[in-house]
């Protein structure tokens, strides 16, 4: 049984060895009215008392007596007192029936009823009284359902005091806060006290195990929570998190409702990344924006985003008919945005395109519409290069028809020095992005903004890994050292948006990912959060596949990294494309699409990023706000 020493305990088995003592001295007097005939006084000897004291305390140990404190005594913990005690002296009893000290005489059936229900009432009684006097919490003398320690005493763990302090319903009680603020140790907040800081945390959790541990810091940095996680599984208490900033923002204002368990998002050691709502509301506020694969991860999120900062009206353009489904459903029923318009559209359909464009006249447009998955587009290269590459050039060519104000792409990291047929469709993308930006007669202002993998999107690795944990296993690796870079779906989905009120045209703007996260230091991670270790769920290494590699990278080579307004997105400064080439290369690539030519696709996809033809001038690399 694991019962570090402390002095928290000591000096409750010292009271508790008092109370046995009291309890058991009282029953003689009130029993024989303060004259213990001769033949029973033995059994107030102090071997006997001694005995009786050790089976009890050791009971009580038994029965976690000493795994809270009083102060923070539960309805649960009375009905364990009363367990504890029971037990306690049916042993005792027991003990002296069986081995009677004066064989002569036995102890009385009254003397042990009238001392177990005198030393209940005193074992009860002392800890509520704790909980009356040291306390006085606001909600009644005991605590409600799970007993949750608080990490972080800012305005979000103090706004979820007074959540769970009001709303019964949540069946939590908050017994302390944990906060890394020492002027804040000792501060009653709410009526619930500052216990310690997070380097207390192992130490607080095994004086009082609580059955949850929540941290309420939505801005912490991943290492700070994975720190607190760590502590926790290493006491085997259960450990839950506020949200993000950003999941906060896009979520129920209800806090309650928002507590979830850890997810290897909020551990991964990343800063969240703060956005200027006010400006980049700017552009899209009372527009009309199309976005398309709308009812992707990205394309998804940033429905939701653009709804909050208000758009008129949003078109959603996807081909994938449940997915375009459940994102006009959220947007209507659960976000009350009515103005959300659900296209069934292959964003390769110029005719459908330009009837949509027509009808509803959009300013502002997401292209987030893209296949990304690498092996299945080095197995499918046709549609790579007619779903990416050609999609992007008809869907520009009618934005800049219908004179859309703002075109914004959505990149990737793989376009940079590309290894495979996803990478180099997007790398194409971006030229054309670039092509369409810098010619004199278009007034649509055209950026791209590259990012790495965003958590938990669909087909990502991190959906991958869970499945294969709930299975018991294995986790399938590639390569030990293989690295991505990540940020969460609301991150990046805001930087995007943030990035399209920037003044540039034809500009690559690429967002600060951090420093990479090793895929196996990912799946441990994910082994771990889920309670488990890796002897019973093993990970296994397969090797890199087709086209991937082991590092990905955020810059072309040859390509000049240049800030901006916000911190957490850069500028990537090249020469700019020859639109000439770029046009004759794009003829040729769709009519070897349409001739089915696999090989050639390829072939001449590979060939155009290899060495792509550029005037020598620079790009343009205006970064204002709009």
């Amino acid at each position: 049984m694991h019962f570090p020493v402390n002095r928290h305990r000591v000096w409750q088995l010292a009271f508790d060895a008092v109370l046995i003592v009291a309890a058991w001295r009282l029953t003689f007097f009130l029993r024989f009215d303060q004259a213990t005939p001769v033949f029973y006084r033995h059994l107030l000897d102090w071997q006997v008392v001694a005995l009786i004291v050790a089976i009890k305390l050791a009971t009580f140990v038994v029965f976690g007596f000493y795994n809270r404190w009083w102060r923070y005594v539960s309805t649960r913990d009375m009905w364990g007192a009363a367990r504890g005690v029971t037990v306690a002296s049916l042993l005792a009893y027991l003990v002296l029936y069986a081995f009677p000290p004066v064989h002569t005489s036995r102890l009385p059936r009254s003397i042990a009823a009238l001392d177990f229900l005198l030393l209940l009432a005193f074992v009860a009684g002392t800890r509520l009284l704790a909980r009356t006097l040291i306390e006085r919490p606001p909600a009644g003398l005991v605590a409600h359902g799970k007993e949750v320690l608080i990490v972080g005493a800012g305005d979000a763990g103090q706004l979820m005091v007074r959540e769970l302090q009001r709303n019964r319903q949540l069946h939590y009680t908050p017994i302390g806060f944990v906060d890394d603020d020492p002027r804040k140790r000792g501060d009653r907040i709410n009526g619930v006290k500052v216990l310690g800081t997070t380097d207390d945390l192992a130490h607080l959790l095994r004086d009082n195990k609580p059955d949850e541990v929540l941290i309420a810091i939505p801005s912490a940095p991943g290492r700070v929570r994975q720190k607190i996680v760590e502590t926790c599984l290493a006491e085997h208490v259960v450990v839950k998190t506020l949200p993000g900033l950003h999941e906060l923002i896009a979520g129920d204002l209800n806090l309650g409702a928002q507590i979830r368990p850890v997810q290897v998002e909020d551990v991964l050691g990343r800063q969240q990344v703060e956005v200027d709502l006010r400006l980049v509301a700017s552009y899209v506020k009372d527009k009309t924006v199309l976005v398309t694969g709308a009812g992707g991860s990205i394309g998804s999120e940033l429905c939701r985003q653009l709804s909050r900062l208000g758009a008129a009206r949003l078109v959603l353009v996807d081909k994938a008919e449940s997915a375009l489904f459940e994102i006009e459903r959220e947007l209507v029923d659960e976000r009350d945005f009515t103005a959300a318009i659900p296209v069934l559209a292959d964003t390769g359909d110029k005719a459908k395109l330009r009837q949509v464009f027509e009808r509803y006249r959009p300013q502002v447009l997401f292209h987030a519409a893209a296949y990304k998955h690498v092996g299945m587009l080095e197995a499918n290269p046709l549609q790579a290069v007619s779903n990416n590459v050609l999609a992007t050039r008809t869907l520009a060519e009618v934005a800049v028809e219908f004179g859309v104000e703002r075109f914004v792409l959505i990149s990737t990291d793989k376009a940079a020095n590309p290894k495979n047929v996803m990478g180099q469709s997007k790398a194409v993308c971006e030229w054309i992005i670039e092509s369409f930006a810098l010619h004199p007669e278009v007034d649509t202002r055209f950026v791209a903004v590259r990012f790495g993998n965003v958590l938990g999107s669909s087909g990502s690795v991190i959906p991958i890994f869970r499945k294969q944990i709930e299975r018991g296993g294995p986790v399938r690796v590639t390569d030990p050292e293989m690295t991505r870079f990540f940020m969460t779906i609301p991150e990046a989905s805001s930087l995007v948006v943030q990035a399209g009120a920037m003044g540039g045209r034809g500009q690559v703007y690429v967002l600060d990912m951090g420093e990479p996260v090793k895929i196996l230091d990912l799946a441990r991670q994910m082994i771990h959060l889920s309670g488990k270790d890796e002897s019973q769920v093993p990970i296994i290494f397969t090797g890199a596949r087709a086209g991937e590699k082991v590092h990905e990278v955020l810059w072309n080579e040859g390509e000049a990294v240049g800030p901006t307004s916000h911190p957490k997105i850069m500028r990537a400064a090249r020469p700019q494309i020859d639109s000439a080439w770029l046009e004759e290369s794009l003829a040729s690539l769709e009519r070897l699409v349409e001739e089915g030519d696999t090989l050639q696709v390829v072939a001449k996809l590979r060939a155009m990023v290899a060495e792509p033809v550029r005037t020598g001038r620079e790009a343009v690399l205006e970064d204002t706000l709009h």
